[in-house]
């Protein structure tokens, strides 16, 4: 999904092996604060998927290209955030998961009606 003012990004991160289930706990249980700071940097649509065969997250984030989401690093919900799901994922130091960026290879779109 792509349009004026709007792109889709896909990146995927590494979750430690067997932590499916506490991944996903983790995300039904979102911090309102976390969400709400995601909408108000640029986020519209954020999808993450598991490969429980590899323990390989791949996220779709849809986002305004307006976006502000470098200043989320900055922000003292997303160092909580990171700092809590540091155990179950590859991460850095600074507890920042380790993400790489997926490169578009195919698209379909539905014409628009």
């Amino acid at each position: 999904m792509s349009g004026a003012g709007i792109e889709t990004v896909a990146f995927r991160m590494i979750m430690n092996p067997g932590q499916g289930a506490e991944y996903r706990r983790r995300h039904d249980e979102i911090w309102p604060e976390l969400s709400d700071a995601l909408l108000q940097a640029g986020v519209l649509d954020y999808r993450i998927f598991l490969d429980p065969q590899s323990d390989h997250l791949f996220a779709v984030m849809t986002r305004r290209v307006d976006h502000t989401l470098a200043d989320l690093p900055g922000t003292e919900i997303m160092q909580q955030w990171w700092a809590m799901m540091a155990d179950i994922m590859q991460a850095g130091p600074d507890h920042v998961p380790v993400q790489i960026d997926l490169d578009p290879v195919f698209h379909l779109q539905a014409p628009a009606v």
